[in-house]
C-alpha cells in the first residue's frame, strides 16, 4: 500500500466506523442521553466532520497511475447510464420512502410498492453505489477507488443493516415490503418510475455531469460527445 494512502483510509475508516456505529449499537444509547433531537444533530456532526476528513484527504492524496484503461467509449457510456440511473433513484428515494425516518413509515409500507421502489426498495443508497462504480470504472487510480470503495461499500452494507433493523422495529410490515420490492435494483423496471423521477432525475443528470466542465475540466455524460 502507498503510505501517501494513509490519511485517506484512515478517514474512510472513520466515515464508515461512526455512521455504523451511530446508526446502530450507540444509536439508543445516544438518543436515550440526549434525546431524538440531539442524537440527529450529534450525527449530522459527526457525519459531516468524518465526510469532511475524508474529502480533504482525497484531495491531498496523490492521484497515482490508473490500475486500466478508463477513457474508452465503452466505459464512458456504460459510466453515464449508470449515473442517469443513479439520479432517478436518488430522485425517487424522496417520495414517501418508508425507510426514511418518518412517522408515517407504516402508511407507507401499506401502500405498496411505487416509483423508484418498483426497482428497489433501497433507491437512496443505491444511487450512491451507482455513482460510486462508475466513478471506479473511468477513473481507477489508487485514490478513487479508495473513495468510491468506501461510499459503495457504505451504502450497501448499510441497506443490509437497514433492512434488519427494520424489520425488528416494524415486524410483519417490513417482511411484506420485503417480499414484494429487491434489494438488487431492477433496471428492467425503470419505466415505471414515474414521471417526476425520472425527468428530475434527467435534468439533475444533466446539471451534474455538465458542472464537470467548470469544476475539473473533464466532460462527463452527454456532454462528453457534445462539447469534448
Amino acid at each position: 500500500m502507498d503510505p501517501a494512502l494513509a490519511p485517506l483510509i484512515a478517514a474512510a475508516v472513520s466515515f464508515v466506523g461512526t455512521h455504523f456505529a451511530l446508526s446502530h449499537p450507540l444509536r439508543a444509547a445516544v438518543t436515550n442521553l440526549v434525546g431524538p433531537g440531539g442524537f440527529m444533530a450529534i450525527y449530522s456532526l459527526v457525519a459531516l466532520a468524518s465526510f469532511g476528513w475524508m474529502i480533504a484527504a482525497f484531495t491531498g492524496a496523490p492521484a497515482g497511475p490508473a490500475l486500466w484503461q478508463g477513457s474508452g467509449v465503452g466505459l464512458w457510456a456504460l459510466a453515464s447510464v449508470l449515473t442517469l440511473i443513479a439520479a432517478v433513484l436518488l430522485v425517487g428515494s424522496f417520495q414517501g420512502n418508508p425507510a426514511l425516518p418518518d412517522p408515517r413509515a407504516r402508511a407507507l409500507l401499506a401502500q405498496g410498492p411505487h416509483g423508484v421502489f418498483h426497482m428497489t426498495r433501497h433507491p437512496m443508497m443505491w444511487s450512491f453505489a451507482l455513482w460510486a462504480v462508475a466513478h471506479a470504472l473511468i477513473a481507477p487510480t489508487p485514490r478513487v477507488l479508495v473513495l468510491s470503495g468506501t461510499l459503495a461499500f457504505l451504502a450497501l452494507v448499510g441497506s443490509h443493516l437497514q433492512d434488519r433493523k427494520k424489520a425488528a422495529q416494524m415486524g410483519p410490515a417490513w417482511a411484506r415490503w420485503e417480499a414484494t420490492t429487491s434489494f438488487w435494483p431492477r433496471l428492467d423496471r425503470l419505466y415505471q418510475a414515474g414521471a417526476m423521477p425520472l425527468s428530475v432525475g434527467l435534468a439533475t443528470w444533466l446539471a451534474a455531469t455538465w458542472a464537470h466542465i467548470p469544476a475539473i475540466y473533464v466532460p462527463a455524460g452527454v456532454w462528453r460527445w457534445l462539447v469534448g
